[in-house]
């Protein structure tokens, strides 16, 4: 009798883990059908077309995507674990992400758009910081280009990492062999359909977030026992001030959005003005509810769960409370939205990646005016491949750290590297290109060196590096040669295009 109760719960164990993976392969089968009908549709794409979706994106799309691809699998791993593991002092990073997402759509995405345009229809973050300022040299784009490869390798480590684990969690697949058919998936529609793909993919992966984000801890706040909060027994767990370090470094965290080249690349391949703001209502609300339903995931987890140090070491409050609540088929469905998540940035990543190289180096330095539109287009794919191909050795590795601390570490070589200088260029007639490179290298240098000498502060690297960077910014920019009339009439053309 007992024989035959231990092979039925194997059974329905069985059964049930069928149905959660099918969902699975359903999902992922769509997601890269997107991909294979962008191909299909726009054979004849150009370098413009498979970069930024010759600025033909909607305002849904466009805000959708631009949430998708900053909104990582942390969100749905990383953040609500650190604060079912830690506390409402974690809250601070989900409130300084909200009012620098906010403020990024309402300051910088308008001049973005029209500087760019402006900037000989500049398609790239350094392509468009070489051409606003009418440089001739490619210095800045080959420092830019250096910090894209390492910044963006450890970024879509993380989410190759997140997809591993979940696979893992809800299949027992090996962790190692789950990340390959991620990245594979991943590489797959990026590969074959570029900009407009990765858009399109990321706005259907947003909707699903946001769902599964609201849906997961209502339903575990209907069921907690009366009482439930006792269970949290952390000294000062609910303490929201619990240290200053706490309080800046996750303030400092929203600095990160006025230099993250795969989401204010979304800023520049709106279709118009008017689309541009109707996207910030989009983006700034999604983010901010997405941020919100974070925080409660971790709260509501604590008391649904309790501390578990599984949960808590492998960022799994989300996982876990999602498979206890529902059935396997809505769970699968709920619990693909991880996998929306950490896919929708990997893509974006890969991407900006890509253009980065074959615009900013391999078209300017190494081929000139030689390379043609498809030549372009391979060598941007053949870079999506190798970086996938090292971001998979680095998020297989044990020694990595977590999936939070990859992003954190990325987001602050992105925010501290080019936040400042494309916030000067965008607000300050005076900037030089001088300026900006100097910012750029110092940023990247200084947040690194942070890191690397200072952790033990318990201050956010990115905060230093910001400053530095805009400080030496600034300071070069007085001390070289002004700009140029010709640098000054863009300025002032692209300023009065952003007021329109």
């Amino acid at each position: 009798m007992v024989y035959c109760i231990e092979f039925f719960d194997e059974w329905r164990d069985f059964y049930l883990n069928i149905q959660e993976v099918s969902v699975f392969i359903i999902y992922l089968v769509f997601m890269l059908s997107i991909g294979v009908w962008f191909f299909f549709r726009d054979k004849n794409q150009t370098e413009k077309g498979y970069f930024l979706g010759d600025r033909k994106m909607g305002p849904w799309v466009a805000a959708l995507s631009a949430g998708a691809s900053d909104m990582s699998a942390w969100v749905l791993m990383g953040l609500p674990t650190s604060v079912y593991a830690l506390g409402l002092g974690q809250v601070w990073i989900a409130v300084g992400l909200a009012i620098g997402y906010s403020l990024s759509w309402i300051y910088e995405a308008p001049r973005l758009r029209t500087f760019s345009i402006e900037a000989d229809d500049s398609i790239t973050v350094p392509q468009y910081l070489t051409n606003r300022f009418k440089s001739s040299s490619r210095m800045l784009q080959l420092i830019s280009a250096a910090v894209f490869l390492i910044a963006y390798t450890i970024y879509s480590a993380s989410s190759i990492k997140a997809c591993g684990t979940l696979f893992n969690t809800v299949t027992g697949i090996d962790t190692t062999t789950a990340m390959y058919i991620s990245a594979l998936i991943v590489i797959s529609y990026t590969f074959l359909g570029g900009f407009s793909a990765v858009s399109w993919t990321d706005f259907f992966q947003g909707m699903l977030v946001l769902a599964a984000m609201f849906v997961v801890p209502i339903a575990a706040a209907t069921m907690l026992e009366a009482g439930a909060s006792a269970r949290i027994d952390t000294p000062n767990y609910w303490n929201v001030f619990s240290s200053w370090q706490d309080i800046v470094s996750g303030l400092g965290w929203g600095l990160g959005y006025f230099g993250m080249p795969h989401i204010i690349i979304r800023f520049m391949s709106l279709n118009s003005q008017k689309e541009l703001r109707k996207s910030a209502k989009i983006g700034i609300s999604w983010t901010v509810a997405i941020l919100t339903m974070a925080v409660l995931v971790g709260v509501i987890g604590r008391m649904f769960i309790g501390l578990d140090e599984n949960v808590s070491g492998n960022s799994l409050v989300f996982v876990v409370m999602t498979r206890r609540i529902f059935h396997a088929v809505v769970s699968g469905v709920l619990l693909s939205a991880v996998l929306a998540a950490a896919m929708s940035t990997a893509d974006s990543q890969l991407l900006a990646a890509a253009s980065a190289f074959a615009s900013d180096v391999y078209k300017p330095v190494i081929r000139g005016d030689k390379a043609g539109d498809k030549e372009m287009l391979w060598a941007g794919r053949l870079v999506v491949l190798a970086i996938a191909v090292v971001a998979m050795l680095i998020a297989s590795n044990p020694n990595a750290g977590s999936i939070m601390s990859l992003v954190s570490n990325a987001w602050g070589v992105f925010g501290a590297a080019f936040g400042p200088a494309i916030m000067l260029s965008l607000f300050w007639k005076r900037a030089t290109f001088a300026g900006a490179a100097c910012g750029i290298f110092t940023g990247a240098v200084v947040d690194i060196a942070w890191l690397t000498y200072m952790a033990d502060t318990g201050v956010y690297e990115i905060i230093p590096g910001f400053f530095a960077g805009l400080i030496v910014a600034v300071v070069v920019s007085l001390i070289t040669p002004k700009p140029s009339a010709e640098v000054e009439a863009l300025f002032d053309r692209a300023l009065k295009a952003s007021q329109e």
